[in-house]
């Protein structure tokens, strides 16, 4: 049995031609949208198959065309559907590199000291940012990167992180 992950959602569609708006959550845009990759739209818990046949990137979105869809009326259908990769298409990663659906559910320490755990990924320009509830149901954003992350352990769903002053009592 084929397993999927997302990689966002549809938000809307693009001018008339059959682009599509997807509102993105994948770590590997360029890999996903290239010309030629498998995408999987999760329609009425039917898994459709397309084909993007063209992507670029405009305003916060990726608009995605996908091929054989090329009228509006053929993927406004589509609106508000998950887009999902298949794991057959992962492709291998470097040591310490990272999908994002590895880090979802970890659990974060600073030493013994359990934080909470890692609940969604963002990133506004600089790096990825770890979005940790904490057990008071307050969220933190722990920066991922190399000066607060100390280790990663995706098979037991443990990070280690590396507290300095402030990094905790920025929450939301």
């Amino acid at each position: 049995m084929s397993k999927f992950y997302s990689i966002g959602t549809i938000v809307g569609t693009h001018a008339l031609k059959g682009e599509v708006k997807i509102n993105s959550t994948t770590d590997f845009r360029e890999e996903r949208y290239k010309t030629g990759s498998r995408l999987y739209i999760n329609k009425d818990n039917e898994m459709i198959e397309v084909k993007v046949k063209s992507h670029r990137f405009h305003k916060g979105n990726d608009l995605v065309l996908f091929e054989n869809y090329n009228d509006i009326n053929q993927v406004l259908p589509f609106v508000d559907c998950e887009v999902y990769v298949n794991e057959e298409d992962l492709h291998e990663l470097e040591e310490n590199e990272f999908y994002y659906h590895e880090l979802f559910d970890c659990e974060v320490y600073h030493q013994d000291e359990y934080i909470g755990i890692v609940t969604d990924i963002v990133n506004y320009g600089a790096s990825d940012l770890l979005v940790v509830k904490k057990p008071n149901d307050k969220e933190v954003m722990i920066p991922f990167v190399n000066d607060f992350i100390l280790d990663v352990d995706v098979e037991n769903k443990r990070i280690q992180i590396e507290v300095i002053e402030g990094l905790l009592e920025n929450e939301n």
